[in-house]
């Protein structure tokens, strides 16, 4: 077969042999990704809700942001997990894997084509796993059946053993739910009734273990109504008659009309059956289109259809591979004991690898050879099926694995075993089904941030390009937020609200894909990489060029060294978010590595690229990350633009401070989901000119920039800096537009405030609801009854008590830049820690003399306390968690949860300032919450609204209580600012701060 160009033009060039080959390429694919590394989608055709408009948009839209192509399921209406109806559906009356459907999917390998996408298609309707409604009772999986009667020997007997039976409904995993009556439960197949085949009768003593050579087969005796006669030799006798049965393992979650058998995939039989059929179809509707771009590829997804316990020549090929007759251990599947509990477990593990080398020698040789012939590749995820994955992986073109959203830990489970088996024998992509969601976490608050740690996580785990799941497909261009495949899936499509802003996000995946798909896998083996605790990497090589990708998994910066397995080497840093590569001059070499001085922001990810020679050492070191030692805050009144076509207000705001939405009065403001505009004029001091980043501080969710007509890009990682251009700021009139993007979720639970127009029906595990039936306003195109509401969807997580998601630009908004010269030198704190006691300095911070304190402003996000800025229990002489009743245990009574985005600044009003000895500062909490993470930045007199910065703090703790020192000794502070990163676990509880005045 000719494989398409696609897959393997990367991995040709990957293979050139020398240097500068090795680097060009290197250096090509991180400045322009190829195709091959733009991320994917799995595109969620959800039942009859398909328009020829909205495939055309759906891929139109994909192509526009990045991604490489995608992959289409044929899915019931709505997953609850399981399929479900949603009635009066405006939509024509699609079944999947009809002609009028196959005519639909024409349409979209016709569009990939024309936009130069990847299309692949599961092979049957649903997500698993392999077969359709076209497969008869005996090619669908089957399983062994048993009837027993007992009879007393010592003659001729005339036996008539009845056929067995079974359960109608299917023995699968998962229910389903039935249209009709709504019933959550395996569904009653009626081939379970009528479908049947004998295997054997045997006769075995009735009690007792069975000794092998106790077993006599009867099969022969037995005439076609199944009565046989039989010279029972003395003694009490069981008579056992095997058969087997489809086990009706429907695919799923389909439409109901498309649902039918899983084909039998330990039978070539079954499976070429199963295969001619689609394929067939494929070449009847779309031959002309398959190749890249197009239709490149069948996939079959997680297996979930449950392990068979039959086949039609389960008997032959048993004794072929395992070298015995499996007739007198039949006996086992009916609950008997051969010979002994050991050697019936022994027969266990036999039929179980036999069932093992049967998908491996049948099912995938056979999915790959039918292909193949139509010119198309194999994709699967094969983990979790009855086989050993090392044995399958091999086989296949593409190989998935699969990653969840939920989950401090990402893991690929069986997927582990996966992606050790594709790096030996070098397959060059190893995909994820990527951020599949629960719906815990994924409830329309999804972010490009929050994503990040899992994909980083993945990337560190040898996946190389994501399938993200799910983009569904959208029939009704306009109708936002829209389709959802139902409970499970993060939230990608075009009409997330963070559509546009997010593209920046699939460029960083795309460069990322596009380097860890370079060279080869090189495994980083025990003790030949270290790094502070929640760092991981990655190593690819090639023609004497090493590359890490390397990763913060944690959301507190991180500093520290970070030693490599290379020596004699130049490092350069490369940035996958911003596209930018520097050298490195601050680095050492011994015992053959090389020791860096790294630091990262929360989640931060760097590819370090070993490949230059060093020719001589550098006299004199440059930081590898030189400190924004000033910073100017802008302080200004801001004018805020909402969108009011999605219920914002319709005039121009205007505000003193910035603020969480959330927290506004103003219904439109509090609810609001979508693209604010913020504006500000700004002048600066001279000394200001040169700042050579805008940071914005905690931004919710994400951010466009432009400043003075220049667009600066999209923020919507930490550190949430744009650099600045030299000579882009002037001292007056500068301009700042900054278009702030939310999520779903406020609008969403908005729209719960207003009169209900759509009709529900809960979901069976509780994580929502889903639409009963298309609403007949909606089906017609009249006006909405509910004139309030904006969003429509097909699943509501919410209720009007449903908790809001931050959101907003909180800041603070500051120019910052490096100077080698500060009229402050930086101090260096100490930290003291006591273990087991919450409060164990309320002693000593009681002694301690205070200074008057000006004007105190606390911002950012107020995580677990009201929503209330007021630092008064950092001041209050008590370290304690109250001291009484529980009114005095209130969060904003007696401490305050500090992280990322929260700062405190601390004003005063002397004309000449104050003098101040030191600042200390107390936390406590049962666990690392009692660590302390902050910087300290002072402004004198001289210049008020100009910060230094003076102190970084890190001091971590895993319980008890913890006193940080800041020594300052300055006279002439205006004012003092305090910003605080998270801790190991988030937020820190601080009990007490403490202004230590000059003596």
């Amino acid at each position: 077969m000719k494989l398409p160009v696609l897959l393997w033009s990367l991995h040709c060039l990957t293979l050139a042999s020398g240097f500068t080959q090795a680097n060009e390429l290197l250096d090509r694919v991180f400045a322009h990704p190829p195709q091959q590394a733009q991320p994917r989608v799995m595109w969620m055709w959800m039942g009859r809700n398909v328009t020829r408009e909205g495939i055309t948009k759906d891929l139109e839209a994909l192509k526009e942001a990045g991604f490489g192509g995608a992959m289409m399921f044929a899915l019931a209406d709505i997953c609850t997990p399981w399929q479900a109806e949603i009635a009066n559906s405006p939509a024509p009356e699609l079944v999947a894997f009809t002609d009028p459907w196959w005519k639909m999917v024409r349409h979209a390998a016709s569009e990939s084509k024309r936009l130069g996408l990847d299309f692949g298609l599961g092979n049957c309707p649903g997500y698993e796993t392999s077969g359709g409604k076209w497969i008869p009772a005996e090619l669908s999986m089957q399983e062994v059946i048993s009837s027993k009667i007992r009879i007393e020997g010592g003659g001729e007997r005339v036996i008539a053993p009845p056929r067995p039976s079974v359960d109608p409904r299917a023995n699968q995993m998962f229910p389903v739910i039935h249209p009709q009556t709504g019933e959550v439960a395996a569904p009653i197949v009626e081939d379970r009734k009528t479908f049947y085949r004998d295997i054997a009768v045997v006769a075995v003593p009735a009690d007792g273990t069975i000794q092998e050579s106790q077993v006599i087969d009867l099969t022969s005796k037995q005439d076609a109504k199944g009565q046989l006669i039989w010279q029972a030799p003395p003694g009490s006798w069981e008579i056992i008659r095997f058969g087997h049965t489809t086990m009706g393992k429907q695919i799923q979650p389909a439409q109901w009309d498309a649902m039918g058998h899983e084909c039998d995939k330990m039978n070539p039989k079954a499976v070429e059956f199963h295969l001619d059929h689609v394929i067939g179809k494929i070449r009847q509707h779309m031959g002309d289109l398959i190749g890249f771009p197009g239709l490149t590829n069948l996939h079959f997804d997680s297996y979930e259809a449950g392990e068979p316990s039959w086949t039609p020549r389960m008997r032959e090929e048993f004794r072929q591979r395992r070298g015995y007759d499996l007739l007198a251990w039949l006996p086992v599947f009916a609950g008997r004991e051969v010979n002994s509990a050991e050697a019936s477990s022994r027969f266990r593990s036999d039929f179980k690898k036999t069932v093992a080398d049967l998908y491996r020698d049948i099912y995938y040789p056979t999915l790959k050879r039918k292909c193949h012939e139509a010119g198309i590749e194999l994709s699967s995820e094969p983990y979790g099926g009855p086989w050993n994955i090392p044995e399958i992986v091999p086989q296949l073109d593409r190989v998935l694995t699969e990653f969840w959203s939920s989950g401090r830990e990402v893991t690929l489970d069986l997927g582990n075993q996966l992606v050790e088996t594709a790096w030996k024998i070098e397959t060059p992509v190893i995909e994820a089904e990527a951020f599949t969601g629960s719906p815990e976490v994924s409830q329309w608050n999804e972010t490009p941030f929050e994503l990040k740690r899992l994909g980083d996580a993945a990337f560190c785990l040898g996946v190389n390009r994501m399938m993200l799941h799910k983009f569904p497909h959208q029939p009704w261009p306009g109708v936002k937020p829209g389709i959802v495949m139902g409970q499970w899936g993060t939230h990608f499509s075009q009409n997330q609200t963070w559509w546009e802003p997010g593209k920046a996000w699939v460029r960083y995946l795309a460069r990322s894909q596009a380097v860890l798909q370079w060279g080869k896998i090189k495994p980083l083996a025990a003790g030949e990489f270290s790094a502070p605790e929640g760092i991981r990497a990655i190593r690819r090589s090639m023609g004497g060029t090493e590359l890490f990708f390397v990763a913060n998994l944690t959301k507190r910066s991180v500093k520290g060294n970070v030693t490599f397995p290379i020596t004699g080497l130049v490092p350069e840093l490369w940035d996958p978010v911003r596209g930018t590569k520097r050298d490195l001059t601050d680095f050492t070499y011994a015992n053959g590595k090389t020791l860096i001085p790294l630091q990262f922001a929360a989640l931060e990810s760097f590819v370090l690229v070993f490949r230059k020679p060093m020719s001589a050492p550098a006299e004199q070191k440059a930081v590898n990350f030189p400190v924004c030692n000033m910073q100017f805050p802008l302080s200004g009144a801001w004018n805020l633009k909402f969108d009011p076509k999605v219920g914002g207000p319709e005039r121009l705001q205007s505000f003193a401070e910035l603020f969480d939405w959330t927290s506004h009065s103003d219904p439109a403001i509090r609810y609001f989901s979508g693209t604010a505009t913020y504006y500000q004029r700004f002048s600066v001091p001279a000394s200001a000119l040169i700042a050579q980043e805008l940071d914005l501080g905690a931004v919710h969710h994400l951010a466009h920039v432009s400043l003075n007509g220049k667009d600066l890009g999209v923020v919507w990682t930490a550190p949430w800096r744009v650099a600045l251009p030299p000579g882009l700021l002037r001292e007056k009139s500068n301009e700042l537009i900054i278009q702030v993007t939310n999520v779903w979720s406020n609008r969403l639970i908005g729209d719960e405030q207003h009169p209900d127009d759509c009709e529900w029906t809960p979901g069976p595990r509780a994580n929502g609801k889903y639409l009963k039936a298309f609403p007949d306003w909606f089906v017609k195109k009249q006006k909405r009854p509910s004139s309030q509401r904006v969003g429509f969807t097909t699943w509501n997580y919410f209720t009007k008590d449903s908790p809001l998601t931050s959101s907003g630009l909180l800041g603070p908004v500051r120019l910052m830049w490096s100077s080698p010269s500060v009229p402050i030198a930086a101090t260096v704190p100490t930290a003291t820690f006591v273990k087991d006691q919450q409060d164990g300095f309320e002693a000593d911070a009681v002694r301690l003399p205070r200074i008057k304190l000006g004007q105190i402003q606390e911002s950012g996000p107020f995580y677990d306390h009201t929503a209330t800025a007021d630092a008064a229990p950092l001041f209050n002489l008590t370290t304690r968690n109250g001291n009484g009743g529980g009114e005095t245990l209130r969060d904003e009574k007696t401490y305050r949860p500090y992280g990322n985005g929260n700062a405190l600044l601390v004003k005063f009003s002397q004309p000449d300032g104050v003098s101040l000895r030191e600042i200390q500062t107390f936390a406590g909490h049962g666990d690392a919450r009692a660590s302390q993470t902050y910087q300290v930045w002072i402004a004198l007199t001289s210049a008020p609204e100009q910060f230094i910065k003076v102190a970084d703090v890190d001091a971590i703790s895993d319980g008890g209580s913890s006193r940080v020192e800041v020594p300052l000794n300055q006279s002439k502070i205006a004012q003092v600012k305090i910003e605080f990163q998270d801790g190991p676990l988030g937020t820190n509880i601080y009990r007490e701060m403490i202004f230590v005045p000059a003596p």
